[in-house]
């Protein structure tokens, strides 16, 4: 990586959640606002910048709403028998037969774009920058949520889980980076607070195979509150803009109501004016 970035755009993930960053960036879009040397993205987070970045208005918008919404996605009885909570092999099938991100204009433009990956075998994060041969499975890793996606893409020939377990939101990175004005799209209300694991045996048991990996599941909450407390408080010579959904936001990770994404979506559209970013 570089270390002359100086503006950067983040974006969290969260899963539907990302309904509202895509909103942000479709108004993006609309005013043709690119003020950004590089943006890192985390699992929902990076595949909203890739279509920002490839100028697809509207894709990241169709994936929440519609195929992430469909039975062959989300389907928990079928993750009790033994399958897939969230069936990543088929959405990503699916959309890159029918909408997929258009590589090369991504990469026909200056800005790159880092994808935060989990290490499976380590905990750490992976920060990896996107080239159109390895896109599709950086972006499938990269939203690989552990025990509801039952596998582990390999990145490198390295397995990698969910980027948010490592690195919910790297604003600290993109600080190390050389980034000294920070843009961050953020998946909940300003303030929120992860709370500690309760049940750490659970996840113990249940990632037994994968220990570093499970450590990692434990520690997210103060990961997250960390990066919270750098964006409450950054250096003397950071300077921070938040972009966060309002408390009428009312999308979780797995909401599927066809009325709360439509309006979170608006939400992230009106969220900011361009003028006073």
């Amino acid at each position: 990586m570089q270390d002359t970035f100086q503006s950067a755009l983040v974006v969290e993930g969260g899963a539907m959640r990302g309904i509202f960053a895509a909103g942000v960036l479709d108004n993006f879009i609309d005013n043709n606002y690119r003020p950004f040397d590089f943006c890192i993205g985390v699992s929902a987070g990076s595949t909203n910048l890739a279509a920002w970045l490839a100028n697809q208005r509207g894709r990241s918008y169709r994936v929440i709403t519609d195929y992430s919404c469909r039975p062959e996605f989300i389907n928990f009885p079928r993750f009790v028998k033994g399958g897939h909570w969230l069936d990543l092999d088929w959405l990503w099938e699916i959309t890159i037969e029918e909408i997929k991100i258009d590589a090369e204009a991504m990469m026909s433009q200056p800005i790159p774009l880092y994808v935060v990956t989990t290490k499976v075998n380590t905990g750490e994060a992976a920060y990896i920058k996107a080239t159109a041969d390895n896109l599709n499975e950086l972006l499938k890793a990269s939203c690989s949520v552990p025990v509801a996606y039952r596998h582990f893409p390999l990145i490198n020939n390295e397995p990698m889980t969910d980027g948010g377990v490592a690195d919910s939101i790297p604003v600290i990175k993109a600080y190390e980076l050389g980034a000294r004005d920070i843009t961050v799209v953020l998946s909940r209300q300003f303030g929120y607070r992860k709370a500690p694991v309760r049940n750490k045996w659970l996840v113990k048991k249940m990632m037994s195979e994968f220990p570093a990996l499970s450590e990692a599941m434990i520690r997210r909450a103060e990961s997250y509150n960390k990066a919270i407390d750098f964006i409450e408080n950054p250096p003397e010579d950071c300077s921070i803009t938040v972009i966060a959904p309002p408390e009428s936001f009312s999308v979780g990770r797995i909401t599927t109501d066809q009325a709360k994404l439509n309006a979170g979506y608006q939400l992230g559209i009106e969220a900011i004016n361009l003028q006073q970013v």
